[in-house]
């Protein structure tokens, strides 16, 4: 970590890269973690926009419970739609690497909600 040399308040400014190598990315005014999830967003656009998708969300989330209803831990995936061709509903997830809560996450969501997420 480097302080940048201005007068004013000091603002912390990392300079190491992240845990897996994502290079936070910029597009159409949105923050992505990663150029690979701001990629994908970009196909989806063209998608949604040519009617092959509709109702297309971003980060959306999903609680997980353990027995008895109690509210354990939140999945947050990258991108939520509905195909237009199967009429279903697609959780996708824009990963370099699964991780193990990863791993975890998605079993725990196809397990309580029936929802498959898919990896791109």
């Amino acid at each position: 970590m480097a302080w940048p040399r201005r007068s004013g308040p000091r603002v912390l400014v990392s300079t190491t890269r992240s845990k897996y190598g994502a290079v936070p990315t910029r597009l159409d005014g949105l923050r992505f973690a990663s150029k690979r999830e701001a990629d994908r967003y970009a196909e989806l656009r063209v998608m949604e926009i040519a009617g092959h998708i509709t109702n297309l969300q971003l980060q959306p989330a999903y609680d997980l419970h353990a027995l008895g209803g109690v509210k354990v831990a939140r999945y947050v995936a990258d991108f939520a739609y509905r195909d237009e061709r199967t009429q279903r509903l697609v959780i996708e997830d824009a990963k370099g690497m699964k991780t193990p809560v990863f791993r975890l996450k998605a079993k725990w969501l196809q397990a309580e909600h029936g929802i498959e997420v898919r990896c791109v």
